[in-house]
């Protein structure tokens, strides 16, 4: 059957469609900026930060895949990724509102599993939603679009306490209250969030199931095929990954090591009773469906894991530690209620704005990049010009030139937020592209995962107590991924 190519969208269709990530940044970023801060202001020790962030990847590896199934699967006169939109635009705003008020730490804790959770369901079928919309040849320009409004939300929401302190609103507070700088970022961030996400639903259309089917990047080439799996997953596979959990958590137990390295064990028991719930449990299901597809998940997305795995790891130890990082070397105080401390909390801000701005100027770039080096070359060099920039924070002492940092940064985080998903939707069929995105996720939350698990106990074991040794390690992260870019196979590549 001949298959038609995709139409190629205008500038501003592409625009309007990704739109709505202008309003997932400003709750990714005010959660970024601000979640380490709350909980250091309502009580949490720095060491125990961590094990509170571990809401955010988890709610991603049980949201992502099952918001990706489902939106497969739906049709309505909203078109079948735009009605989650909605759904998680609705919920996050209500959680912006609730968190900055939280009177407990436990409150602000679960209010972070609902934020992050309501996120996903918004910014998951956002994904999805480029590789069904465009072609392969403008799948990069849609990925960089939404990295580019990705920075420009972020730059505003990060800079918002900054600004408000500036204009007068109070930044600090009682002990164990939040300061209305952040209190009122927060709600104007729930604003923002809610009118960009509405504006992408109104603004644009989808193409039927029908009409993916027709086109000519339904299905994958030869080269992204996916690897054949046949019947329900063995026995010895189950129980080889609940054994590895088990002997791990005993191990632990037995030096009495860390009990947030408990979650690594864990995660391979979990994995374990997965596959063997996905074999017992009979017929057609979204279980069975999705581990299916992870068994069978192509070679290019195999591969792609691995930059993942390494590129969000160092994403997450800065997001948790600059803070403490920059507020102790650099403003010379660890007391959350000091003037000093919050100083430096409002500059992590005004850094994770510059990183942010940087890669909306890099997310014009990317494409230029793409055409000159390809897709592999062009992730590799932004990545190890973010590790470069993590590393250099190390033997920067005047606070002013770490955004000098924050240029290598950008590049590496306008970078991961495109150019593998550029890669991964030329690999994946049409009507799978929302499961397989929400299957990507686990190479993005099960590096945050390990990170929330371990890195308190290496601040404490191995790096001295210093977080900005934590930051140091997340620069030889991102290095490694750059280098692990070089196996992923290209278009150009043969089986």
């Amino acid at each position: 059957m001949s298959r038609s190519p995709k139409p190629t969208l205008s500038f501003w269709q592409i625009w309007n469609m990704c739109f709505g990530f202008l309003g997932i940044q400003f709750g990714f970023a005010l959660q970024n900026a601000n979640a380490s801060r709350i909980f250091e202001t309502l009580g949490a020790p720095m060491d125990a930060v961590p094990g509170l962030w571990i809401a955010a990847p988890l709610t991603g590896l049980l949201v992502q895949p099952v918001i990706g199934y489902l939106s497969d699967r739906t049709w309505t006169r909203w078109g079948r990724r735009r009605p989650f939109f909605m759904i998680g635009a609705v919920l996050t705003t209500l959680a912006l509102l609730v968190m900055p008020n939280s009177p407990t730490l436990w409150i602000a804790a679960g209010t972070l599993w609902v934020l992050d959770a309501s996120i996903n369901v918004s910014m998951e079928p956002f994904r999805a939603f480029v590789g069904d919309q465009l072609a392969p040849r403008q799948r990069p320009t849609g990925f960089a679009m939404q990295s580019f409004f990705i920075g420009i939300g972020a730059i505003v929401a990060s800079f918002l306490p900054f600004i408000l302190a500036h204009f007068g609103v109070a930044n600090t507070a009682a002990a164990g209250q939040v300061p209305d700088t952040v209190r009122y970022a927060f709600y104007f961030g729930a604003a923002v969030l809610l009118a960009a996400i509405t504006w992408t639903v109104i603004s644009t259309r989808e193409y039927s199931p029908a009409e993916l089917a027709s086109f000519d990047d339904a299905e994958p080439s030869a080269v992204h095929q996916s690897a054949r799996v046949a019947g329900p997953p063995p026995w010895a596979q189950i129980g080889g990954w609940v054994a590895v959990g088990i002997v791990l958590a005993a191990a632990i137990a037995a030096r009495q090591g860390d009990r947030m390295l408990y979650v690594l064990a864990g995660l391979c028991i979990a994995y374990g009773v997965l596959l063997g719930v996905a074999r017992c449990v009979p017929g057609a299901n979204m279980l069975a469906t999705i581990v299916d597809d992870l068994r069978a998940m192509p070679r290019t997305m195999r591969r792609l894991a691995w930059v993942q795995f390494f590129s969000w790891f160092a994403l997450f130890a800065m997001w948790i530690y600059t803070t403490a990082a920059v507020a102790g070397t650099h403003f010379g105080s660890t007391d959350t209620g000091s003037a000093a401390y919050n100083e430096g909390a409002n500059w992590v801000g005004v850094l994770f704005g510059a990183y942010n701005g940087f890669a909306a100027l890099a997310a014009l770039l990317i494409p230029v990049m793409v055409r000159a080096l390809g897709l592999r070359w062009s992730h590799l060099v932004n990545l190890w010009l973010g590790g470069l920039g993590l590393i250099s924070m190390l033997f920067i002492r005047d606070p002013h030139w770490l955004l000098l940092s924050m240029v290598g940064v950008g590049f590496a985080w306008a970078s991961i937020l495109s150019l593998p998903y550029a890669l991964l939707s030329d690999s994946v069929p049409a009507a799978k592209m929302g499961i397989y995105m929400g299957l990507f996720n686990f190479f993005i939350v099960i590096p945050q995962l390990v990170a929330a698990s371990a890195l308190g106990f290496l601040l404490r074991t191995w790096l001295g107590g210093d977080p900005m040794h934590v930051l140091a390690l997340g620069g030889g992260s991102l290095l490694l991924a750059g280098l692990c870019v070089l196996y992923v196979p290209s278009q150009q590549e043969v089986v």
